[in-house]
């Protein structure tokens, strides 16, 4: 069987002083190993290759046969790390809500407790005829959120 927490370690070790991080690690049936990392900046194939090898160095093939996979989370993955939510500030994310709720805006904060979205909600204004599209902050628990990604824009 392998060992998540030596290989945790080992993929931890490999990235150590990048701006690369860890999304998740899982080991499936048939010591099925899926790797997914984030960068702050980019993340390239030579360092996908780089973890690779680092792994094949400490999990013996022949000792125990695995299979290994080392890739990006995707730019359009739901975001499973809180360091993804920070990556994403001031960028537009959707969030679906426990209850089932569609929110897309702005992400404005990341608080050890949930996040804030800046969502454009049309607004009656004094002195105005039509209402005004407002960016209004919305208050979301990590708990409250199913799932979170990243919405690609092509402007």
């Amino acid at each position: 069987m392998i060992d998540i927490q030596l290989l945790r370690d080992t993929v931890e070790e490999s990235i150590a002083n990048t701006d690369i991080f860890v999304v998740d690690i899982r080991v499936g049936a048939g010591n099925s190993i899926v790797v997914e990392l984030d960068s702050d900046t980019r993340l390239d194939i030579d360092t996908c290759a780089r973890v690779t090898r680092a792994v094949e160095a400490v999990f013996d093939r022949d000792v125990e046969d695995y299979d290994l996979e080392v890739g990006s989370a995707g730019l359009t993955s739901p975001f499973k790390v809180r360091r993804q939510y920070e990556k994403n500030l001031g960028n537009r994310v959707e969030v679906l809500t426990a209850d089932g709720r569609k929110l897309a805006g702005v992400l404005a904060r990341v608080g050890d407790d949930g996040i804030t979205l800046e969502i454009p909600v049309k607004t009656k204004i004094e002195g105005k005829k039509r209402p005004q599209i407002v960016e209004t902050p919305f208050d979301i628990p990590f708990d409250n959120i199913k799932q979170a990604k990243y919405i690609i824009e092509f402007k």
